[in-house]
C-alpha cells in the first residue's frame, strides 16, 4: 500500500494552492511578466541580479561560508563586480557566442564570472573543480572555448593539457598568477562598475554544461536566456521560495542544479542564498542550518543519508526552528529518508525530477499536494509528461515506459554542441523522451522505474561508463574494461569496473588503489571506481561491444536471458567465480 503524506500548504501564494485548477488553466505567458524584458529582449545576468538593485539593492543575496572566513554580498555589489567582470572580458575581445568557461571551487569569483559572461552575451561553461586533465581537455576541445576562469591550484591540472587546447587564448587566475595568466583580482581592481548589458533574445544562448553519456565524449548541453523564465517560476512554486526566505542550495555550479536553482532561480526571485565551499560534514552542516537560520534547503538524497547515517540525535544540539521546507533532487529518494525528515525535522523531504537537458523542474513533490512516498510528483503546470512505448505511443496508468514531456518548454535544451543528430535523437512526435523508465498512477503521480540507459548515478553526479573505461585503458596495466553502476545505500549508485590486465601483471590490493588513483586523477574525485574486479575477459557482442547489462545482471544475481548472442559466453561463469571470492 502507497504511503501518502497529507500536509497543509507552506507558504505557496492562495492561487496556487488549488494544484488541479492552476494545471488545467495554466498558459506560459501568464508568468511572462514575472521577470523583466527590454521590449522583446532579456537577459537572464540581468533578470538575476541587476533589476533588483533599485528596490532591494542593499539586501543581501550572497552569504559565503569558506574553510576560514566568510563573506556577504548585497545585489547592488553583485551587479558590480559582475559588470566589471564583463568590462574585463570585454577588453580581451570576447563577444556575444563566444565561449568562456569557469573551473573553480564555489568561492564568490565563481558566481560573479558567471553572471559577468552573461551580460556580455557570451555562453558561460562551468565545470566541477573535481576534474581531471581529461575531462577538462574534452570539454574545452570540444566546445572551442577561449578564455577559462581557474585559481593558482586547479591550474596545474589545465597546464597538463594546455598546449591540446589551440583555441584557449586566456587564462584567467584566481589568486598567484605567472607570467602570461591574467591576475582576476588586478583586472577587476581597474574595471569599470558601469557595462551596457546585452540585450540577449530569448532564444539566444547563454550557458551550456557537458553531460556523460554511454557511448562517446561528454555531450554540451546549450541552454538559452529564456530559461530563467522557468527556473525563476519553478523556484517560487516547487521550492516555495519568498522575499524573506534563507535559503540553502547544496549544489555545485559545475552542475545544472547548481546554475538553474543555485544562481538564476533564487536570485531572480530576490532570495539571500547561502554558499559553503567546504566538502560534506554532517556537523557543518547542520552549524550552517542553524547559523544563518535556513528557511529552504535544496539538497541530494546521498547527502540526506550522509546526516541519516550521522544518526538522529546529532540535528538535536543545533536550532533548526527556521527550517520550513526541504527539497531533493539527483536520483530517486527512497521512502526511508522522507520519514527520517519527518522523525529529525517534523518537515516532510520534497523530491522532484528534471534533467540537465530539461534545464528546470518538470515533476515534482508540490507543496500543495500530498507526498506519495517513492514518487517523483506531478508535472508542473506548464509542463505535459506521459509513458510511451518505443514507437513514441502513449501507454495507459500502471504501465512502465518511457517518461516522455511534450516540447517546447521554456528551459528546453536548444542544442547539443555541434551534434544536431544527437539533439533530434532525443525527439519522436515532438515529445522529448527523457532517458527514464517510468509509469503514472490513477492519481497522475509518477514513479520512477530506472534508466533506460547505462548512465551511471553517483551521488547525485552522472557518469558516462565510456568516460571511465576509456580512463582504465589508459593505464599501462590494463587491456579492457567495463564500468556499470552498482546500487549503494549511501550514495545510490557507485562506479564498479571489471577490467583485464595485460600479461605482465597480476591482481592485487596495490594495484587496486593505483588504478583507482588513476582515474581519479584523470577524470574526476567522484568518477572513479569504488570497487574493481579482475576477470579474464568482458562478455562481448561479435562485433567486440562490452554488454554492459550483462555485467550488471551478474552484480545483482539477474537472470541473464539469452547469452548465445554472445562472442565468448564461456566468461559469464569465470567473473561469477571472481564476485563470489570478493
Amino acid at each position: 500500500m502507497q504511503e501518502i503524506i497529507k500536509k497543509k500548504s507552506l507558504k505557496i501564494e492562495p492561487n496556487l494552492k488549488n494544484y488541479d485548477e492552476m494545471y488545467k488553466k495554466f498558459k506560459w505567458g501568464e508568468v511572462k511578466d514575472e521577470i523583466e524584458w527590454f521590449d522583446t529582449k532579456l537577459n537572464a545576468a540581468y533578470n538575476a541580479v541587476d533589476r533588483h538593485v533599485k528596490k532591494h539593492g542593499n539586501k543581501i543575496a550572497l552569504y559565503w561560508e569558506g574553510e576560514n572566513k566568510t563573506e556577504k554580498y548585497t545585489f547592488s555589489k553583485l551587479s558590480e563586480l559582475s559588470n566589471k567582470f564583463a568590462n574585463v572580458l570585454t577588453r580581451l575581445g570576447i563577444k556575444k557566442g563566444d565561449r568562456v568557461f569557469i573551473f573553480l571551487p564555489r568561492i564568490p569569483a565563481l558566481y560573479i564570472s558567471f553572471l559577468g559572461i552573461l551580460k556580455t552575451g557570451a555562453i558561460a561553461g562551468t565545470m566541477f573543480a573535481a576534474f581531471g586533465p581529461q575531462g577538462i581537455k574534452d570539454r574545452l576541445q570540444d566546445s572551442g572555448a577561449k578564455v577559462l576562469i581557474t585559481d593558482s591550484e586547479l591550474k596545474k591540472r589545465v597546464y597538463e593539457i594546455r598546449n591540446e587546447l589551440p583555441k584557449l587564448k586566456h587564462l584567467i587566475i584566481v589568486g598567484e598568477t605567472e607570467k602570461e595568466e591574467i591576475s582576476y583580482e588586478e583586472e577587476m581592481k581597474k574595471a569599470s562598475p558601469e557595462f551596457e548589458i546585452e540585450k540577449t533574445s530569448p532564444k539566444d544562448y547563454a550557458f551550456m554544461l557537458y553531460t556523460s553519456g554511454t557511448t562517446g565524449k561528454p555531450k554540451g548541453v546549450v541552454h538559452v536566456h529564456q530559461s530563467i523564465i522557468q527556473e525563476h517560476i519553478t523556484a517560487k512554486w516547487v521550492l516555495d521560495l519568498h522575499e524573506d526566505d534563507i535559503y540553502w542550495c547544496t549544489a555545485d555550479p559545475g552542475w545544472v542544479t547548481g546554475v538553474a536553482y543555485g544562481i538564476l532561480g533564487p536570485w531572480s526571485n530576490t532570495i539571500t542564498s547561502v554558499v559553503f565551499e567546504g566538502r560534506f560534514d554532517a556537523e557543518k552542516w547542520y552549524s550552517i542550518l542553524e547559523k544563518y537560520k535556513i528557511s529552504v534547503w535544496y539538497t541530494a538524497p546521498t547527502a540526506i543519508r550522509m546526516l541519516m547515517a550521522a544518526g538522529d540525535e546529532l540535528p538535536k544540539k543545533y536550532d533548526l526552528s527556521n527550517l520550513r521546507h526541504i527539497c531533493s533532487v539527483g536520483e530517486p529518494l527512497n521512502p526511508e529518508a522522507i520519514r527520517w525528515g519527518m522523525k529529525v525535522f517534523n518537515l516532510p523531504i520534497h523530491d522532484n525530477w528534471w534533467q540537465t537537458e530539461t534545464g528546470g523542474i518538470l515533476i515534482a513533490n508540490y507543496p500543495s499536494i500530498p507526498i506519495k512516498l517513492g514518487s517523483m510528483g506531478k508535472p508542473l503546470p506548464g509542463i505535459k509528461a506521459v509513458i510511451v512505448n518505443n514507437q513514441g505511443n502513449e501507454l495507459p496508468e500502471g504501465k512502465e515506459g518511457n517518461l516522455a514531456i511534450k516540447s517546447p518548454w521554456p528551459s528546453m535544451m536548444c542544442e547539443i554542441w555541434k551534434n544536431p543528430k544527437k539533439y533530434n535523437s532525443y525527439f519522436k512526435k515532438n515529445w522529448y523522451i527523457t532517458g527514464d523508465l517510468a509509469f503514472k498512477d490513477k492519481d497522475d503521480y509518477f514513479w520512477f522505474v530506472g534508466r533506460a540507459d547505462d548512465i551511471i548515478k553517483t551521488a547525485g553526479e552522472r557518469i558516462g561508463p565510456f568516460e571511465v573505461e576509456s580512463a582504465l585503458v589508459d593505464h599501462p596495466a590494463i587491456v579492457e574494461a567495463g564500468v556499470i553502476g552498482k546500487p549503494d545505500p549511501m550514495r545510490g549508485e557507485i562506479v564498479k569496473a571489471f577490467v583485464v590486465l595485460k600479461k605482465d601483471y597480476k591482481p592485487s590490493k596495490e594495484l587496486e588503489e593505483e588504478i583507482k588513483e588513476f582515474v581519479k586523477k584523470r577524470l574526476a574525485g567522484h568518477a572513479y571506481p569504488r570497487e574493481i574486479s579482475f576477470v579474464e575477459s568482458l562478455p562481448k557482442t561479435r562485433s567486440g561491444k562490452v554488454v554492459r547489462r550483462l555485467l550488471k545482471k551478474l552484480i545483482l544475481g539477474e537472470e541473464l536471458g539469452d547469452i548465445s548472442t554472445l562472442a565468448n559466453p564461456e566468461c559469464i561463469e569465470k567473473i561469477k567465480q571472481v564476485l563470489q571470492k570478493q
